[in-house]
């Protein structure tokens, strides 16, 4: 079982770094799964917080962040723009997938929702995982993880040479 996170102290370098892993597997061929941040959405809030997903590997894109109004403080997600993106992977399946990746293990993850049964079914499948974690959620993954997750530096370099070896 191939499992790995990548986390860093910068913002949004883990969407960048994942995102960008993404399109130079998808222009080797590489099958992907998964959800990975789009990009070209213009962040409305400061913290950039609200955040659309492309799924892997063909889409749709899906907004899933809400607008609570300004000033609010709230988490933004959207339970039910995830879930939609969760039925997408799990509607795209897993034949001749390569590797999954999720561009966050987020408080939906960490309290067993969201697409901790995908991953889980990714590497029933033999498929190798690929996550990117915050730090206020690494507890919870390597809880999640249960000792089997190699953790990668926010280097282009290590996640190629980890999707190498996979």
């Amino acid at each position: 079982m191939k499992l790995a996170c990548v986390t860093s102290q910068k913002q949004g370098e883990i969407d960048r770094l994942l995102a960008e892993l993404a399109a130079e597997l998808e222009s080797e061929g590489i099958v992907l799964s998964g959800i990975i941040k789009d990009l070209s959405y213009s962040a409305v809030h400061e913290n950039g917080c609200d955040m659309s997903v492309r799924v892997l590997p063909a889409g749709p894109v899906i907004k899933i962040t809400q607008n609570l109004g300004k000033g609010s403080d709230a988490c933004r997600l959207d339970p039910m723009a995830l879930t939609d993106a969760v039925t997408c992977v799990e509607q795209a399946g897993f034949q001749n997938v390569d590797l999954f990746i999720l561009n966050k293990f987020g408080p939906e993850e960490a309290a067993g929702r969201g697409f901790c049964s995908v991953m889980g079914k990714a590497l029933d499948h033999g498929i190798p995982v690929l996550v990117g974690v915050g730090k206020a959620n690494k507890e919870a993954f390597l809880k999640f993880a249960g000792g089997l997750a190699q953790t990668l530096p926010d280097d282009e370099t290590a996640l190629r040479h980890w999707c190498a070896g996979i």
